[in-house]
Order: structure tokens, then C-alpha cells, then sequence
């Protein structure tokens, strides 16, 4: 039972990094938006941010709980890694990301056993 609970600790972190994985290389582009509109304003303000959330959103929307599955393990691309470290360092942006993604990406990780 408790390599059960330790790989179902292993698959919930590789599920949030495939989250991020996947918004990496989006989130180069909430740089820019940053840039643009400065601190901290109502969604709409950063349509880049937005579109790269909606992308996010979408993709969980879109994808089979088996498309996941496989995704999970897939290697992350130099860019998206780069932007994954992004997110580590601008903790205004990444709040704003996971603000706008944490729902339908818990919803559908839920639904698809990937967390309890």
C-alpha cells in the first residue's frame, strides 16, 4: 500500500509538471504581456496571457483522459523548459496562469483519475 500511495504522489507531481510542461512555451509569450501592461490588472489586460490560458483550457477540453495518460510522460522541449523556469521566478504571472487554468485542468484531471 505504500508504494500504491508513493507512485500516486509520483503520477500527481508528473501531472502538475505536465501541466506546466505544456503551458511552458505559451508562457514566453506572457512575458511579453507583462512587458506590455505592466503590474497586475483584470483579465483582459494581458490578451496574451489569456490566449495562452485558453490554449491551456482548451487542450484539457479537447483530450482523452488516455491522450493525458501518454502526454504525461512525454520529454519537455528546451523553450518549454525555459518558460517552466519563468514561471518559477515571476510569481505575479504564474498566479495570474494558475488563476485562470486551475479549474478545468483540476476538473478534467479528476475525472480522468489523475488526482484524488
Amino acid at each position: 500500500m505504500i508504494s500504491v500511495t508513493k507512485r500516486r504522489q509520483s503520477e500527481l507531481g508528473m501531472s502538475r509538471l505536465y501541466l506546466l510542461g505544456i503551458a511552458a512555451s505559451l508562457m514566453l509569450v506572457a512575458g511579453v504581456a507583462r512587458a506590455q501592461y505592466g503590474g497586475y490588472q483584470q483579465p483582459g489586460q494581458y490578451p496574451l496571457l489569456d490566449r495562452a490560458a485558453n490554449i491551456v483550457i482548451e487542450k484539457y477540453r479537447n483530450s482523452s483522459c488516455e491522450q493525458l495518460w501518454q502526454d504525461r510522460n512525454q520529454p519537455k522541449s528546451e523553450e518549454q523548459q525555459r518558460a517552466v523556469e519563468f514561471l518559477r521566478t515571476d510569481p505575479q504571472i504564474r498566479r495570474m496562469f494558475i488563476d485562470r487554468v486551475a479549474a478545468p485542468v483540476a476538473n478534467k484531471l479528476f475525472e480522468c483519475g489523475m488526482i484524488p
